[in-house]
């Protein structure tokens, strides 16, 4: 199979994409537009400096170096998780704690199990994978447990007013922001192969894998996203609602 290549004029070409949705963000007065270029400067940079990382890191191939790298995405999800928290009261160690179990577990799993080697050219990318989605799963969990907090006060103080505990009195808020945050990767396993082609697949494929194998792996991914999702949420819903409450068990003001 021929191999795809990627030349700078493709790159000017996929550029001019772009404009077009600072175009629209200037028509439709989105105030969108420094955002948007500041977000893929920030990406082509970092892109170019952890691509000439992992290039040495595959070639040298240490298990101290990979264990490292996967570490600093680890760390890295779990402080872009808490800058989503929008509780002033938050800790970051509710979000590494998190994402550094959903991460391990399932990737220990997995090499336990022989699907994947301990080597940087499978073990960076797909810690990268797996911290990337509970990173979004966590920040939807606080974005909507901090607003149900708000629109439910009221509801909460009279449930603490009876006698309940916070744990009680915040638990259908609880539940529903680790649904909220569970639901997207759910909705992707249902439509997945129908509406969308997943990257692994598709990249495994125009390597000129076996597409059964490759339909293989993303069926291990499909698991290994649902296992990641729903131990992160869990985990960090369960250490963020107390951040809502102070040592005494009465609501916070936000």
């Amino acid at each position: 199979m021929k191999q795809l290549s990627v030349n700078n004029l493709s790159l000017v070409f996929a550029f001019a994409l772009v404009l077009v949705a600072v175009v629209i963000s200037q028509r439709e007065k989105l105030t969108l537009t420094k955002d948007i270029f500041y977000s893929i400067a920030r990406a082509v940079v970092q892109l170019v400096i952890v691509g000439y990382l992992l290039k040495y890191i595959f070639r040298v191939n240490n298990v101290v170096l990979t264990g490292l790298m996967s570490f600093f995405i680890v760390l890295n999800a779990a402080w872009n998780a808490y800058k989503r928290d929008p509780n002033p009261h938050k800790r970051y160690w509710d979000s590494l704690l998190a994402i550094l179990v959903s991460t391990y577990v399932t990737m220990g799993v997995l090499v336990l199990a022989r699907a994947i080697k301990f080597v940087p050219a499978q073990i960076i990318p797909i810690s990268g994978m797996i911290a990337s989605n509970s990173m979004v799963a966590i920040g939807l969990c606080y974005r909507n447990m901090n607003q149900q907090f708000h629109d439910q006060r009221q509801q909460v103080l009279e449930k603490l007013a009876l006698g309940a505990d916070n744990k009680l009195a915040a638990l259908p808020i609880l539940r529903a922001s680790i649904k909220t945050a569970m639901q997207p990767t759910i909705d992707s396993a249902k439509t997945v192969g129908l509406v969308s082609l997943p990257g692994m697949m598709s990249g495994l494929i125009f390597a000129g894998v076996d597409p059964v194998y490759a339909i293989k792996y993303q069926i291990m991914v499909t698991f290994m996203l649902m296992s990641t999702t729903s131990l992160g949420s869990i985990i960090a819903g369960y250490a963020a609602y107390k951040n809502y409450f102070n040592e005494h068990d009465q609501l916070i003001e936000l």
